[in-house]
């Protein structure tokens, strides 16, 4: 009577496609988005030690500098900045790129 009724082998999946999946359906990609945004900021700018406040919100990163000196080197750097730390983001595999809320740096606001 089911003879005709095969149980089909599923492909199997690598570990990045289940833990994306995971992060996805559980929807913590914004929370892990932004702290990979924050990394970047670290990793590309050097100012880690420097930084006071980090928001990051609407594409726009915001930075409180504890350092004058500091900010107005960063400031001029600026366009770079988002350049590298997207750059930066989009190698990293933990970075959903297809986040609605929480996507690549648009415009970086230093304090």
């Amino acid at each position: 009577m089911s003879e005709e009724v095969r149980l089909h082998r599923k492909e199997a999946l690598g570990m990045d496609k289940i833990v994306e999946a995971y992060i996805k359906q559980m929807k913590l990609s914004a929370g892990l988005n932004t702290q990979r945004v924050f990394a970047a900021w670290d990793a590309c700018s050097g100012a880690g030690p420097w930084t006071l406040r980090r928001y990051y919100r609407g594409g726009k990163l915001y930075i409180t500098l504890s350092s004058s000196v500091m900010r107005s080197q960063l400031f001029l750097q600026k366009d770079l900045l988002v350049e590298k730390m997207n750059a930066f983001l989009a190698q990293d595999e933990l970075f959903i790129n297809d986040n609605k809320t929480v996507g690549f740096i648009q415009e970086l606001i230093l304090k």
